[in-house]
């Protein structure tokens, strides 16, 4: 997906990106980074790349948000990674990663078929903290099932359910990580993910509860490349935020710092 030039008065925050001014504010410059099929442990790489660049760097960077498809891995909170040591062995022997990540919440599951969004961005630019992050997250995921594909009852819930449900059902796990306001990890939207592999654990650690994907609910196969134009309009919106392609020759860069 590209995203045109803005229309309204801008303001060159930094070489090549533009901040758009109207009645004295600023919207945030956020870049996308859609990089496909990726590692878990190459992704977590990239994400601490440019929390550096946003924490360190230019005051005007908002901040990046990464697009990626992981092969299947197990993840789980650093907090609670003795719970299921016992169970790394178990897990990896159905053919998935393992691994330990440093943000909050118990185990869940990342593979083929979901879309997970990495939104490393500088808070300062947003007002309310951590929490408020997560509820944004939320109304995105929320916004993009409903308007893009007409669902009903989709909806947030107040901890320890953090996350989008549909029912009893959960679609949509979040974790995340803040330090020095730059945040990190972030949610997994199942699109046509196969929901076996959730069998093997206690997703996000809640008894009792179910897990769904789009493709379930809507009686058809819905793809990953299907769902990100909504989603990304759906950020933009909630956000509040003007949305630009990541420069090819900073990505290429990018990767070789990787």
């Amino acid at each position: 997906m590209a995203f045109s030039e803005p229309a309204l008065w801008m303001v060159q925050c930094f070489p090549g990106h533009w901040a758009i001014l109207c009645y004295g504010m600023i919207t945030p410059v956020i870049r996308v980074l859609q990089v496909g099929p990726m590692t878990y442990g190459r992704a977590c790489h990239l994400q601490r790349i440019l929390a550096k660049e946003h924490t360190n760097g230019n005051p005007q960077l908002a901040g990046s948000l990464i697009l990626v498809e992981h092969p299947p891995v197990y993840t789980i909170g650093i907090r609670k990674r003795e719970e299921y040591a016992q169970d790394q062995s178990r897990l990896c022997a159905l053919g998935a990663e393992f691994h330990v990540v440093d943000r909050g919440g118990l185990v869940t599951f990342h593979g083929p078929g979901q879309m997970v969004a990495y939104p490393v961005l500088n808070l300062r630019f947003w007002k309310g903290g951590l929490r408020s992050y997560v509820s944004r997250l939320e109304n995105t995921v929320i916004h993009t099932i409903s308007n893009g594909f007409a669902l009903q009852n989709v909806e947030a819930r107040p901890a320890p359910y953090t996350g989008v449900w549909l029912g009893n059902a959960k679609i949509c796990a979040i974790g995340v990580r803040a330090s020095r306001q730059v945040t990190t990890h972030g949610l997994a939207l199942n699109c046509c993910v196969d929901l076996d592999w959730f069998k093997h654990i206690i997703p996000c650690g809640l008894e009792g509860c179910e897990v769904t994907s789009l493709s379930q609910q809507l009686k058809r196969k819905v793809e990953i490349e299907e769902v990100v134009p909504y989603f990304l309009t759906a950020f933009a919106t909630v956000f509040q935020c003007h949305l630009a392609d990541y420069p090819a020759a900073e990505k290429r860069k990018l990767y070789v710092e990787m």
